[in-house]
């Protein structure tokens, strides 16, 4: 459970743990009938994620994977799964429009709209990417994913939030995934909300906000 909001009492009610958890498992996580997977690049975010669902345990792996833009790049690095077993994955499937078994997804994120912004971050740290441009100055803020549709319905969300978001339009990557970007121009106020509370309820991967931090940072710096 968070710090600050307790433990949602259904793992389907809009909640700002669930918008959470959700945004994580659509970003970086995959179901099938019996379970729920959604992985997580640090430990600690991945036991916020574990304690939300009421799973036992977290596995942790060394992976290689290959640069969102850039295929023929590769690294190295920590991957953390967390895994619930049970009746919540077909349930998720039917309430949120979630692809089971790797079938279409209709994805009705709009369920956890109340919590756009805990159901954003968690979109962002699983599949979006943050980068220090030194030649422009500026930080990129970018959301990569397999599925056109999950994009399609990050980019509807940014148009709802408070602070001016505009997005460029979605382009196909290397691998054959999908791809867009905010505008550099938006990101410095667009991080900081996705953050604003995120220290009081806990619900945040470390990693990922520091290296937003950092990069802003750098740009104001």
């Amino acid at each position: 459970m968070s710090i600050e909001t307790g433990s949602p009492a259904d793992m389907l009610e809009a909640h700002p743990e669930t918008a959470y958890f959700w945004g994580r498992v659509v970003g970086d996580g995959d179901l099938t009938s019996d379970c729920v997977t959604v992985r997580a690049g640090h430990e600690t975010a991945a036991r916020r994620l574990a304690a939300i669902a009421g799973a036992e345990q977290v596995d942790h792996r060394i992976v290689e994977r290959q640069y969102a833009h850039d295929t023929s790049v590769t690294r190295t690095e920590d991957e953390y799964t967390v895994q619930v077993f049970g009746p919540l994955a077909d349930r998720a499937g039917a309430a949120l429009g979630l692809p089971i078994d790797g079938d279409a997804g209709g994805y009705r994120l709009d369920a956890l709209a109340d919590h756009d912004r805990q159901l954003l971050r968690g979109l962002l740290e699983g599949c979006g990417t943050v980068c220090f441009k030194s030649d422009a100055g500026a930080v990129g803020l970018s959301f990569v994913h397999d599925d056109r549709a999950v994009l399609e319905g990050i980019d509807g969300l940014l148009d709802g939030i408070p602070v001016d978001a505009p997005t460029g339009e979605i382009g196909e990557t290397s691998s054959g995934g999908y791809w867009f970007s905010i505008d550099d121009d938006a990101v410095p106020d667009v991080g900081p909300w996705l953050y604003e509370g995120s220290e009081s309820s806990g619900l945040f991967d470390p990693e990922r906000r520091r290296k937003l931090t950092r990069s802003l940072a750098q740009v104001e710096g």
